[in-house]
């Protein structure tokens, strides 16, 4: 048997993955000026802190799964530590995948599923933050393979120290 035909043999074995984004949505959506509540008193050097978490679900129809990234973005004055303003949004997108083996769904939910849906999220952000009176704020990429190591250090974690805890 030759190269090309054990290559192609290879590749016939292996699943071929499918996925389609079938829609992507603002579940909710929360933008508080506080600086224009209140004004400033003087030089403003922001420091923003953005937080992100993933959620991901099953929906009722076969091979149909629902990714959710929740943002939090805080931004304060570094000079008085006052807060300038807090951004949360929860960004949905519905998938239809398929080919993918169960052991590896979980983080390919985790991870692409998110990569396709951070464009729309860092425009949305940037079209908030501009809207809401401030420079507008353009995201950096996120490294979503890190951010699931680190989720799933943190269950690791928290299961030892479970696990280490006496039953009083």
């Amino acid at each position: 048997m030759s190269e090309q035909e054990n290559g192609a043999a290879a590749q016939a074995q292996q699943p071929q993955v499918k996925m389609n984004t079938l829609t992507q949505f603002i579940r909710d959506l929360s933008f508080e000026n506080v600086l224009s509540q209140r004004g400033t008193g003087g030089e403003v050097t922001p420091d923003v802190q953005v937080g992100v978490s993933l959620d991901a679900k099953k929906r009722s129809v076969e091979h149909q799964y629902e990714v959710v990234v929740k943002m939090r973005i805080d931004s304060k004055n570094k000079a008085t530590d006052e807060a300038l303003f807090v951004l949360e949004m929860e960004y949905a997108g519905v998938f239809h995948i398929e080919g993918v083996p169960d052991e590896q769904m979980h983080p390919f939910l985790m991870i692409e599923c998110p990569r396709m849906l951070f464009p729309f999220i860092r425009r949305i952000v940037n079209d908030v933050t501009r809207d809401g009176g401030f420079p507008p704020l353009n995201l950096e990429n996120m490294d979503f393979v890190q951010l699931y190591r680190n989720e799933i250090a943190r269950r690791q974690q928290a299961q030892s120290a479970e696990k280490a805890t006496p039953d009083a």
